[in-house]
């Protein structure tokens, strides 16, 4: 799940190799509300994977708009949920870009959400959920992480969140991480432990 489906074009190409069947979710945060991009991706799951078993792949702004579906779905929930560099509270960036308003124009509502303490505090983290941080960013005391480990946009902190899901580090930077070969080897390895093998994917 990314801002464009061309995004997640490598990590799709690498879990069919594995014989997976990946299906990819884009949206466009300038003209779509967070409530509309979450009924797509419900329709999707309501008519492509249908009763199947699935995993969810999302990547920043996607890990979020997969919390928040998840928490409307009655039924049919996924098996397990990989966030990529997920901002799991309000992030930092969010906060100072928010003022600006090119930033507000092209992120639209979603990007607004990000800045907000009380929005991101209430996302639920769906069961089996796991997130790969990114560590990979600088860390010079002139810029304005200095040395905390970061991934250029999001902070180690801000990508774990309360702690209650599994994190793992990775050294790659936050817009691409989900080429990181590293990270698709770990999401292969949780895949085989889930039943049945081939599993639908959502990314």
């Amino acid at each position: 799940m990314g801002r464009t489906s061309a995004s997640m074009l490598l990590l799709r190409h690498r879990l069919r190799c594995a014989g997976h069947h990946v299906h990819l979710f884009g949206y466009l945060p300038t003209l779509e509300t967070l409530d509309g991009v979450s009924m797509r991706l419900q329709r999707l799951l309501a008519t492509r994977i249908q009763a199947r078993p699935y995993v969810l792949v999302g990547h920043s702004l996607g890990s979020v708009i997969i919390r928040y579906t998840v928490a409307q779905l009655s039924s049919q929930r996924p098996a397990a949920c990989f966030l990529l560099a997920p901002p799991m509270i309000a992030c930092r960036a969010a906060k100072y870009f928010s003022q600006f308003f090119l930033f507000r124009w092209l992120t639209g509502e979603m990007g607004q959400l990000l800045a907000q303490e009380a929005f991101m505090r209430q996302l639920a983290v769906p069961e089996n959920t796991t997130i790969y941080a990114g560590i990979g960013g600088p860390r010079v005391s002139w810029l304005p992480f200095g040395s905390a480990l970061n991934d250029g946009i999001l902070l180690l902190e801000e990508a774990c969140g309360d702690g209650s899901s599994s994190v793992l580090e990775f050294s790659c930077g936050h817009t691409f991480i989900m080429n990181s070969r590293a990270v698709c080897e770990n999401i292969l390895a949780a895949l085989n432990e889930l039943e049945p093998p081939n599993i639908e994917i959502s990314a």
